[in-house]
């Protein structure tokens, strides 16, 4: 039986107060949320795992309990905080797994990219940096700013701010086939922000890359479909016998 015990912690990371959530024993995950969410959105996941793994889920720089000083932040300031982090919590002894959803996932290829040999495993779930953003997708997101802001509600994320030359929706579609890492994606059948055939375009970049497709609608398929995803994610850290597909 997983132990079910998550811990919160709060740590300085430079002059930012930060906050995370820690849970398991044994080789270290860490697992980065998407732009829309907080380190809870991993709690179930964590307690699945934690038989098997320490895992460790921070808020991002201007999430969740973690300080926000900006009221917007540039990739490369997710980037260095994650990384920051990492080396806070005393991880940066030992390789470790790096699992993230969109905005999270291309955090932690970028710190992949730059880092290999700190990283044993790296799963992307739909991730941002394979396509741009939908029509659709960039619809609903004004859209839910627009409503917030007209109820006069405060916006509970940080903005993203782009740097001039920089591509708008963060891909790096040229740096994937320099990628050393083992990878996993996992993506949604029909994702409103990033299509699916867009992201198996992208895949086909990375050396050795396994690709894993989850029907039906959505952004977050490690959120819709929890227990499946958690044996598929526990299935690859493991590097045992190949994952029976989903039906």
């Amino acid at each position: 039986m997983a132990n079910s015990v998550i811990e919160n912690i709060d740590l300085k990371i430079g002059k930012r107060q930060a906050h995370y959530l820690k849970a398991g024993s044994g080789p270290p995950v860490v697992l980065i949320h998407g732009g829309a969410s907080d380190s809870n959105d991993w709690a179930e996941t964590m307690t699945s795992l934690s038989d098997s793994y320490t895992l460790y889920a921070p808020d991002m720089l201007g999430y969740g309990l973690t300080e926000r000083d900006k009221p917007g932040y540039y990739l490369s300031e997710f980037v260095d905080f994650i990384s920051d982090f990492i080396q806070t919590a005393g991880l940066g002894s030992t390789p470790f797994a790096l699992v993230g959803h969109s905005l999270g996932g291309r955090i932690c290829l970028e710190i992949a990219l730059q880092h290999p040999e700190k990283v044993r495993r790296l799963v992307l779930i739909d991730s941002v940096g394979f396509a741009r953003l939908a029509r659709w997708g960039t619809f609903l997101g004004a859209a839910a700013y627009g409503i917030r802001k007209a109820m006069r509600k405060p916006q509970p994320y940080p903005r993203f701010l782009i740097r001039d030359g920089e591509d708008k929706d963060w891909r790096c579609l040229d740096k994937l086939k320099t990628l050393k890492v083992p990878t996993l994606v996992i993506w949604s059948s029909r994702d409103p922000y990033y299509p699916l055939r867009e992201a198996i375009q992208a895949k086909q970049l990375i050396p050795g890359v396994r690709f894993e497709v989850f029907p039906g609608y959505g952004h977050a398929p490690h959120a819709k479909n929890r227990d499946y995803f958690n044996k598929l994610l526990l299935s690859y850290l493991n590097h045992n016998q190949p994952f029976e597909p989903q039906k």
